[in-house]
């Protein structure tokens, strides 16, 4: 990857060796109820990639909540709690939602009397009706598909400590917004924020979502892995979720196999593909690190920004 020539590159012996005097509560067990669908994580590769990260997280935000009790001061304003954010990013079917719950997980448990929340930019998705009127319904996932303005509305209120505040929540069953259905954000010490686009940088808007991020993380992998892995969790969604007859694809779990196979295929290549290559991808570079993924879903080497 020779566009990331500002980052330390670290295979993950080298990285594992940096820190690993974290004690991690996670079972083998409890790691299966975290995972994503088709996922591949070890409790090996949670102490190995994991540790040194919590880590690496615990000292950097130490540093933001002196600083933030420093510049309060000189401005003679109220010291308070200004939420840590963290962003994951990345490809779908890559990862993104495994690491931001394994993040979840182990920050709860290192960062003691912490409040930890995780929220995924899904929920700020314009409902499938929206995106009908708007003529971009096949565009769902692509930068236009967001209702960003709302979403830069909800990263400045945690940011400025208002409290109580509502995140939109997105159905995987009925692949759409859930009306008048809300997660509650009130003022967390960190907050992850997993999505497609939390490094995007919109055209028609002026303040960006990694604006409020405070360290983010991009998942990424060759494309035939991520389509190979696409593809393997839809075969899986389809013998599981997709049977029950509320689900948005049950009309294909219950039809011909190959044609929801071609269907799926499709999918790929005319929309997930493309937003990869023009959105999702052209970000990587403005991650604080990368996380690239080989087979069967490792992760064999890591990049940390240097500046």
């Amino acid at each position: 990857m020779d566009d990331l020539i500002n980052y330390y590159s670290f295979s993950k012996e080298e990285w594992k060796h940096f820190y690993n005097e974290i004690d991690l509560p996670l079972t083998q067990n409890g790691l299966r109820h975290i995972k994503a669908f088709n996922d591949r994580i070890s409790i090996q590769d949670v102490s190995d990639i994991f540790k040194p990260l919590v880590h690496m997280i615990r000292l950097q935000k130490d540093n933001f909540d002196q600083w933030q009790t420093i510049k309060a001061r000189f401005l003679h304003k109220r010291v308070r709690t200004v939420p840590f954010i963290i962003g994951i990013s990345g490809s779908v079917a890559v990862g993104k939602s495994t690491t931001a719950r394994v993040l979840e997980e182990l920050l709860t448990n290192y960062f003691t009397g912490e409040n930890i929340k995780l929220i995924t930019t899904d929920g700020f998705l314009y409902s499938n009706a929206e995106l009908k009127q708007r003529g971009i319904y096949d565009k769902k996932g692509f930068p236009e598909s967001y209702n960003m303005a709302k979403l830069i509305t909800f990263l400045n209120s945690v940011k400025s400590g208002v409290p109580v505040v509502q995140s939109p929540v997105y159905s995987h069953q009925s692949y759409d917004i859930i009306p008048n259905r809300f997660d509650i954000i009130d003022r967390p010490d960190v907050l992850i924020v997993e999505g497609i686009n939390t490094l995007q940088l919109p055209s028609n808007e002026q303040i960006y979502v990694s604006d409020f991020t405070d360290f983010s993380i991009y998942m990424d992998a060759d494309e035939q892995l991520i389509e190979k892995w696409y593809l393997e969790r839809f075969g899986r969604l389809m013998d599981t979720a997709f049977q029950d007859p509320h689900n948005y694809y049950y009309k294909y779990a219950i039809g011909d196999r190959n044609e929801a196979f071609n269907m799926a295929k499709n999918v790929w290549e005319t929309i997930d593909l493309p937003n990869l290559k023009a959105n999702i991808l052209p970000t990587r570079s403005r991650a604080d690190m990368i996380m690239h993924k080989t087979e069967n879903h490792i992760i064999d080497r890591l990049y940390l920004r240097k500046y």
